[in-house]
C-alpha cells in the first residue's frame, strides 16, 4: 500500500486530543488549512515538514528514526519492531524505545505497519511494527547515522569504483584472502560486502594492517566520508611495498572507497563491523552533564548590573555622535572600517564592540539609513532619550530577540571568501549594517540557546546560591544533544549570542543571570522589577575641576550626559568618566545655540562643586568672540499660501529635527532634505507635494491623520497554532473524509510522485493517464527511468524508445500490476 495512503488511514482513526498533539507540534501541516486527511497525510509526508519536524527531535530521537529507517524497506513493506532495534542500538532497553516509536508515530514520521514475512512471533505477542514516511530517506541523506552506502550502491553510483571493483577482487582472491572472485562489478561488491560483514572478520582483515591504521579508522567512527589527497590513486595487494601506508592499504583492500580526486567513504559493511555490529553504540536518554565552575550570585548580579549600565551610556554617546556626524555607507553597502574606527575613537570603545552597538542600536531603531544622503542617522522624533533607564534596556532585548541580525558576524570572514583574499582587506569580512550579517533564522536559534542556558542553569546550580558558569562548549554541546539537525546553525552564532547577553546583562561574570531566565521565560515584567530593584540609579551630578575638567561619580542620566557631551570632550571609559573643556568644545555648544549665561547655569546646577574661575572665564572668553559671522545652510523649503499653518509649524515640537526658519510669512527653512522633510510634514497629518520643477521646495497641505511613533515589542516565535485554526481545522477533516488516491484533491500529486518514485528504485513499470496538448487522454504502460525539475522520463516498452512527459500532464498513475480494466 502506498505510505501516505496507509498514513491518511492512521491520522483519520486518531481522538482530537492526538490530531490537537500533532498540530501543536507540526504547526505547518494546517497553513493553510487540510481540505482532507489525505492531504493531511501528504503535506506530512511532504520533505520540507519532515525536514522541519526532525529539527526538534532530540539526539536519542534521531538516532532512532535513523536506524528504523535503516531496518526498513518503504518499497518492500518489511517493517521493524522496538524489538528489532535494540539488537543494534547498544545499550537500548524496550521501556526506552518504546515511547520514542510512539512520540515518532504521534509526530506523524512514522506509521504502523504490518510485520515482516520473515518474522516469527509467537502467539499472543503485542509487537508493534513500524515503517518511517516515505521522504525520511531525502531528508536524512545519504549517511544516515553516519554510517556509508552499500558496496552495491557504491558500484551503482560510482562508475570508477564499478570498472575497478572487479580487478580489485580478484587481486585479493590471488592473494590468498579467503574471498569469493566475481566476473560482473555487481558480484564482486556483493564479495567485498560478505567479506566485511562481521565485526569478528573485520578484525582479522586489520589485524595486518599497518600501523596507525586504527587510528585512521577511528577517524571515520561518526561520518563515513573524508578528505584524501589523491584519493583515487592506484593501490594494489599485488605490488604492495613493505612500508605501505594506511591509506593505501585500505584504498587495495576496498576498505575505503574513492569518491573523487580528494574523498573517500567508509563502505556500510565496514562501518557496521567497526561499530561492534551495532548501527549506534553511543545511545543515552540523559543529555550530557558539563563539567561547570561556579561564581557568587553577587558577582553575577554585579557583572550583569555593570554591562547593562555601560551598554546603555555607550549607545547614548554612540547616537549623539551619529546625530553630530552621520555614519557614511559604502557602495556595497554596510558601514566600512574607516568610518566604524572613528566611531570607536569618539565613544572610546574596541572596533568589535562598537560595530556590535551600532548593529544594535540600528536593528533597535534607534537609528535609520537616510537614502538621500547614503548614511545613517538618528531615527527622527525618537523617544529613548526620555525613557526610564529599565525601559531602554528592555527596548534593546526586544530588539535583539526578534532581530534577523547576527551583530557579532561583523569583522567575520565571508562565506566563500576565506581563502581567496588576504584578512582584513575590503570585501573579505563582514561589514557593519551589511546585508552580509543578516540571518533569517537568528531568532529561532537565540531563543532556543537562551532556554538552553536556563535549563543549564537551573540543572546546575549550587545549593550554596552559586551559579554555573557557561561557556560556549557546554552551551553547544546541550545544544548538539537537544537539536542535533540544527546543530550547525548553534556553532556558527553561539559565541555571538553569548557575548552578545552579555552586553545586555542576560550574562553576567559567565553565569546566566536571573534577568535572562524571565527574558527565556517571556516574562518581561518580572525581569523590569529585578533590574529597578538592583540596577544603580544614574547620577545627577558631576565635580568640576580647576584643570577645565568634569569628573561624573557614576553612570549619568542621559539628559546630563548629552548635554557635557555638547559642551566637552569625553575621555576614558566607565562610570567616572572624565569630561574635559576646551575653546573648540565651547564653540561646539554656542553653535548649538547655547550661550555664555545658559552653560555656566547649567553647570552651577549640575556640579557638586563651585564652578572654578579658569572655566568661567573660559566659556566667557568664547562665547564673547563667538557669532560675529554667521553662516547657515538650508536644504529644502517648505511653502504654503496658509499663514497660519506655517505659524502652527513653528510652534509644533515634533519639527525641531527640521530645523525650522521662517524667512517670509509663507516661507520657512528646512535644514532635512525634501524628502526628510516631507516625511516629518506627513507624520503630522499633513500632505505635503515635492515639486519636481523645484526639488528643493515642499509645499503644504491639510489633512487630519495624526500618526505616531511605536517602540519595538518582541514577540516569541509561536510553536503552535491558535486553538480556534485548531478547532476549524478539525471540524473540517471530519466532515470531509475524501477517499485518497482518487485522482483529485490536494494528495494526488503527491500520490503520484510517490508511485514514480517508487517504480524507478524497483525498476517496474507504471499506468499512466497522459492528457496531450489537445486534451486527449491517453492510457499508457512504460518504465519510469527518472523524476525531476516538474518531468518525468519514461521508456516506452512497446515503442523501444524514451520519452520525456511533464508530470501536470499527468492525471493519474498506478503501478501496472494495480489496474484492472
Amino acid at each position: 500500500m502506498s505510505l501516505i495512503r496507509a498514513l491518511s488511514k492512521e491520522l483519520e482513526a486518531r481522538s482530537d486530543a492526538s490530531l490537537r498533539a500533532l498540530f501543536a507540534a507540526r504547526p505547518d501541516l494546517i497553513s493553510p488549512m487540510a481540505p482532507d486527511f489525505a492531504a493531511l497525510a501528504a503535506r506530512a509526508s511532504a520533505r520540507v515538514s519532515v525536514q522541519r519536524a526532525l529539527e526538534r527531535l532530540t539526539k536519542p530521537e534521531m538516532q532512532v528514526l535513523e536506524t528504523l529507517h535503516l531496518c526498513t524497506n518503504t518499497d518492500t513493506g518489511h517493517s521493524a519492531s522496538a524489538a528489532g532495534l535494540k539488537k543494534v542500538i547498544a545499550g537500548s532497553t524496550l521501556s526506552a524505545l518504546e515511547p520514542i516509536l510512539a512520540k515518532l508515530q504521534e509526530l506523524a514520521l512514522v506509521h504502523r505497519a504490518e510485520p515482516p514475512a520473515s518474522a516469527h512471533m509467537p502467539a499472543g505477542s503485542r509487537q508493534r511494527f513500524y515503517l518511517p514516511v516515505g521522504s525520511l530517506k531525502d531528508v536524512i541523506g545519504i549517511y544516515p547515522a553516519g554510517l556509508g552506502r552499500s558496496y552495491t550502491e557504491l558500484v551503482r553510483l560510482q562508475p570508477a569504483f564499478a570498472q575497478r571493483v572487479v580487478q580489485l577482487v580478484s587481486e585479493l582472491h590471488h592473494s590468498g584472502i579467503d574471498i569469493h572472485p566475481a566476473s560482473t562489478p555487481m558480484d564482486a561488491a556483493l564479495s567485498l560486502q560478505k567479506w566485511t560483514s562481521t565485526p569478528e572478520g573485520v578484525r582479522a582483515i586489520l589485524a595486518t594492517a599497518p600501523e596507525r591504521t586504527t587510528a585512521l579508522l577511528d577517524k571515520f567512527g561518526s561520518w563515513a566520508m573524508g578528505a584524501v589527497p589523491q584519493a583515487q590513486r592506484r593501490a594494489s595487494v599485488t605490488h604492495e611495498s613493505a612500508d605501505v601506508g594506511p591509506i593505501d592499504w585500505l584504498l587495495a583492500r576496498g576498505l575505503l572507497v574513492p569518491l573523487d580526486a580528494g574523498h573517500v567513504e567508509l563502505p556500510h559493511s565496514v562501518g557496521i563491523a567497526l561499530r561492534g555490529g551495532v548501527i549506534v553504540n553511543d545511545f543515552s536518554l540523559a543529555p550530557p552533564v558539563p563539567e561547570l565552575g561556579h561564581t557568587s550570585g553577587a558577582l553575577r548580579r554585579n557583572a550583569a548590573m555593570g554591562a547593562i549600565a555601560e551598554t546603555l551610556r555607550l549607545c547614548n554617546e554612540l547616537l549623539f555622535v551619529v546625530r553630530e556626524q552621520p555614519l557614511a555607507t559604502l557602495r556595497s553597502g554596510g558601514v566600512g572600517v574607516r568610518e566604524l574606527r572613528r566611531l570607536a575613537e569618539s565613544i572610546r570603545c574596541g572596533v568589535h564592540q562598537t560595530a556590535v552597538l551600532l548593529e544594535l542600536c540600528a536593528l533597535s531603531g534607534l537609528l535609520r539609513l537616510d537614502v538621500d544622503s547614503s548614511t545613517w542617522v538618528q531615527s527622527p522624533a525618537l523617544e529613548w532619550p526620555g525613557l526610564p533607564r529599565q525601559e531602554q534596556w528592555l527596548w534593546l532585548v526586544n530588539a535583539w530577540l526578534a532581530s534577523e541580525r547576527a551583530p557579532s558576524m561583523v569583522g567575520q570572514p565571508i562565506a566563500g571568501n576565506t581563502g581567496g583574499s588576504h584578512h582584513g582587506a575590503a570585501g573579505s569580512t563582514i561589514n557593519a549594517l551589511s546585508a552580509e550579517a543578516q540571518r533569517p533564522d537568528a531568532p529561532v536559534v537565540r531563543r532556543r540557546l537562551l532556554e538552553i542556558l536556563d535549563e543549564l542553569t537551573a540543572e546546575a546550580a549550587a545549593p550554596d546560591g552559586k551559579a554555573p558558569v557557561l561557556d560556549a562548549r557546554a552551551v553547544l554541546q546541550r545544544a548538539e544533544w537537544a537539536q542535533p539537525r540544527m546543530a550547525r546553525r548553534f556553532s556558527s552564532l553561539v559565541r555571538g549570542i553569548l557575548e552578545e547577553a552579555t552586553l545586555l546583562g542576560l550574562m553576567g561574570s559567565g553565569a546566566f543571570t536571573q534577568l535572562g531566565s524571565a527574558i527565556a521565560a517571556g516574562r518581561p515584567e518580572h525581569a523590569m522589577a529585578i533590574l529597578g530593584e538592583h540596577l544603580p540609579a544614574a547620577v545627577n551630578h558631576i565635580l568640576l575641576q580647576a584643570d577645565l575638567t568634569a569628573v561624573a561619580p557614576g553612570y549619568l542620566a542621559p539628559e546630563l550626559s548629552e548635554r557635557l557631551l555638547r559642551m566637552s570632550d569625553a575621555e576614558g571609559q566607565g562610570p567616572a568618566s572624565i569630561y574635559r573643556f576646551s575653546p573648540s568644545s565651547i564653540r561646539r555648544a554656542l553653535d548649538a545655540g547655547e550661550d555664555a549665561e545658559s552653560l555656566l547655569a547649567f553647570l552651577r546646577e549640575h556640579s557638586a562643586t563651585e564652578v572654578p574661575q579658569p572655566l568661567s572665564y573660559l566659556i566667557q572668553d568664547t562665547a564673547s568672540r563667538h557669532g560675529r559671522l554667521r553662516i547657515s545652510s538650508s536644504a529644502s523649503f517648505i511653502q504654503s499660501d496658509d499663514e497660519s499653518a506655517i505659524s502652527e509649524l513653528l510652534l509644533e515640537a515634533r519639527t525641531s529635527a527640521l530645523s525650522l526658519v521662517r524667512l517670509a510669512p509663507t516661507v520657512l527653512t528646512s535644514s532635512a532634505s525634501p524628502r526628510e522633510t516631507a516625511r516629518v510634514l506627513r507624520e503630522l497629518g499633513l500632505s505635503p507635494a515635492v515639486q519636481d520643477a523645484e526639488p528643493a521646495v515642499v509645499r503644504l497641505k491639510r489633512t487630519t491623520a495624526v500618526s505616531g511613533s511605536a517602540r519595538p515589542v518582541y514577540t516569541a516565535p509561536r510553536t503552535a497554532p491558535p486553538d480556534d485554526d485548531v478547532e476549524a481545522q478539525l471540524a473540517i477533516l471530519r466532515q470531509h473524509r475524501s477517499v485518497p488516491g482518487d485522482g483529485t484533491g490536494e494528495a494526488s500529486t503527491q500520490l503520484g510522485l510517490e508511485t514514480l518514485q517508487k517504480a524507478i528504485r524497483m525498476k517496474q513499470a507504471v499506468t499512466m493517464n497522459v492528457v496531450d496538448s489537445l486534451g486527449n487522454s491517453n492510457t499508457e504502460t512504460v518504465v519510469p527511468v527518472s523524476v525531476s525539475g516538474g518531468r518525468v522520463r519514461v521508456f516506452d516498452p512497446a515503442k523501444d524508445t524514451e520519452r520525456v512527459l511533464s508530470i501536470h500532464r499527468i492525471i493519474d498513475v498506478e503501478p501496472a500490476g494495480d489496474r484492472h480494466p
